[in-house]
């Protein structure tokens, strides 16, 4: 018994611990606070130091008596919004001339429209369109001329680009004119009206921008680099050639990087597929990503390089949305890469937010003291004391192994 007493009290004074609570790396003070909800406008500047889903963030306050309180908030990107409305028509007639053939609608309802969208049985056609509006039929006014409509199907390509977008229009009658000497086979229309409340962004500053050509694989990459991490939402593409094209494009972004031997190796993660086109915007919109490098592939085919011009990257700014119940001194705190996502009351109550809110102002960045906390570790550094401290323990064993020899 004696000798199991004497193992641990060796045992308390090797391992005497400590344990590390969680604690964020970073903090900034909330200034302005007056009202139970505001706003506070994230920084582009922290989307590097915090968790790529923004899980780590969090509102801390330190109240009079020292105690440490947690203020409820509700993370949104300021998006644009569109509502989209199907308007009925009535396809009255079609007809042709050498001209084109021409499509007349009657749209009965007062509403405006600025959207028509095509859809066509045949698969491969390179069109003009032009759109008129009427009252009576009798006198007819231009909407949009000459606007291209194309499809492009084959075994590298599955491109359609037949939406015809204009201003707000309101007439009873539509016609539009497809100027071809083949017949459009059209196998549907629809006519819409799209509300859109425009977002909120941040235009990010690009770095550094390198192309690059593989003739043999017939492949343009393009690397775009940032001065420090963002959140990116949209990305367009400005090609300088004049001439007409539709080649495919995949956009990816570095998600992770591995020194080793044979050098750095980089691991991209796919973001975005679609087509560049001489017809269309060249602008992708994607989730919301926080990134640092892209790499852009455009697929030459048979044909001439592309020339990429610029590159446009866009972040929906992110706002949180605060309620303060207690009055304190509050930080936004960020940092701890191995937090869980908060769940908040406020994000089931969303009618109860007021429409106005108040946007707080940020302190400078500043780094969170740590406690002095325990950690696992040898209570003596120095191997001296800790043979001195064996050495003893084996003469105490010895002692009493031999008394009890005696006593027997």
């Amino acid at each position: 018994m004696k000798i199991k007493i004497s193992a641990s009290i060796l045992f308390l004074i090797c391992s005497y611990s400590y344990a590390q609570p969680e604690q964020h790396i970073f903090k900034r003070e909330l200034q302005g606070i007056t009202n139970t909800w505001h706003k506070i406008v994230l920084p582009e500047e922290i989307f590097g130091k915090v968790s790529s889903g923004f899980n780590d963030i969090r509102i801390l306050g330190l109240t009079d008596s020292n105690d440490t309180i947690e203020a409820s908030y509700m993370l949104q990107l300021k998006k644009e919004k569109v509502v989209r409305t199907e308007v009925d028509f009535k396809l009255l007639n079609t007809t042709n001339n050498d001209q084109g053939y021409y499509f007349t609608m009657e749209v009965p309802t007062e509403e405006p429209v600025n959207e028509l969208n095509l859809n066509f049985k045949q698969d491969n056609f390179d069109w003009l369109l032009s759109l008129e509006g009427s009252q009576n039929q009798q006198e007819w006014f231009s909407i949009v001329d000459d606007y291209r409509i194309l499809s492009i199907k084959n075994s590298e390509t599955n491109y359609q680009f037949t939406k015809v977008t204009f201003p707000n229009t309101k007439y009873r009658f539509f016609r539009f004119q497809i100027k071809s000497k083949e017949k459009p086979d059209l196998s549907s229309a629809k006519i819409a009206l799209n509300k859109v409340t425009n977002g909120s962004f941040n235009q990010h500053t690009i770095n550094k921008m390198e192309s690059f050509e593989n003739k043999a694989q017939k492949l343009t990459t393009v690397e775009v680099s940032l001065k420090s991490p963002v959140s990116v939402s949209s990305i367009n593409i400005d090609i300088k050639n004049t001439y007409d094209y539709y080649r495919p494009v995949t956009i990816s972004y570095l998600a992770d990087s591995i020194k080793t031997e044979q050098g750095w190796k980089y691991r991209y993660q796919h973001l975005k597929s679609g087509t560049l086109s001489s017809i269309d915007k060249n602008e992708f919109v994607f989730e919301s990503t926080i990134l640092h490098k892209l790499k852009i592939v455009i697929q030459n085919q048979d044909n001439t390089p592309l020339t990429v011009a610029g590159i446009t990257l866009k972040g929906y700014v992110h706002e949180l949305i605060a309620r303060f119940t207690e009055p304190a001194t509050y930080f936004l705190s960020y940092g701890n890469k191995q937090a869980a996502r908060p769940n908040y009351d406020i994000n089931r109550f969303t009618s109860k937010i007021p429409d106005k809110l108040v946007a707080l102002s940020l302190g400078n960045e500043q780094l969170v003291v740590k406690d002095k906390v325990f950690t696992n570790q040898p209570l003596f550094k120095n191997k001296n004391w800790l043979w001195a401290i064996m050495s003893l323990l084996i003469l105490v064993i010895g002692w009493f192994s031999i008394k009890m020899i005696r006593t027997k």
